[in-house]
């Protein structure tokens, strides 16, 4: 057959065939019973509202790492210098306590509390070269008194946070020269020392000062005449 004959055939054979009719599609049906979101325990979230700049602190502490040292087993050292007023050790409550022990720091006349991170780890030092203070937290921050090198120990009196310590060997280790000789409380420290920290000290011990010194000058009550 003729080329051309054979186009127009199939044309028509294709005209006259049944053509099919395309379904609409049915729209998918909702889903009656999702499936059921699964909470977090309570601790679990409890533990999670820490914010995140304070628990990216505790994981990646920048600026300080710690080591053993000759006399006192671990210690925290700094890994870059810090000049005096920076924040050497940012703060970080671990939980609440009843009562004091080794490990715990006095916040108040009647509350204790753990910290978290290395701070626990840092050393006692009758002359140290940092102070404490006070965060947004309620957390207390390592604060430079004095300028720290890089490997040099980070040191804190442990009197700046607890009022009485009762919880450490009585002779004093820190091997500086003006050691007092035995680990005391804020309310052991003379007046000169307490002058010398200039306020990198926990707050409730200013108040108690404050209080103490007005009781001591209130006059005496005596009986009136009769």
């Amino acid at each position: 057959m003729h080329p051309l004959r054979q186009t127009m055939a199939h044309r028509a054979r294709d005209r006259d065939r049944p053509r099919t009719r395309r379904l609409p599609t049915m729209p998918r049906p909702a889903n009656t019973h999702p499936r059921p979101t699964r909470r977090r325990p309570a601790a679990i979230t409890a533990s999670r509202a820490r914010p995140p700049e304070r628990a990216a602190v505790l994981l990646n502490p920048v600026g300080y790492e710690l080591r053993k040292t000759w006399d006192k087993d671990d210690g925290v050292f700094a890994t870059k210098p810090f000049d005096v007023g920076d924040t050497v050790i940012v703060g970080v409550i671990e939980r609440r306590v009843d009562r004091n022990d080794s490990h715990a720091t006095q916040m108040s006349r009647t509350e204790f509390a753990l910290h978290a991170g290395l701070g626990p780890k840092v050393n006692h030092s009758c002359d140290p070269n940092c102070g404490v203070r006070a965060n947004d937290s309620g957390a207390f921050d390592f604060v430079a008194r004095k300028r720290v090198a890089a490997d040099e120990e980070i040191t804190f009196d442990y009197a700046m946070r607890n009022y009485t310590v009762e919880h450490f060997p009585s002779r004093c280790r820190c091997g500086s020269r003006i050691c007092r000789g035995s680990v005391s409380g804020w309310k052991d420290l003379p007046n000169q020392r307490k002058a010398a920290y200039d306020g990198l000290v926990a707050p409730y011990l200013l108040e108690i000062d404050r209080e103490t010194r007005l009781s001591s000058r209130r006059p005496e009550a005596t009986d009136p005449p009769t």
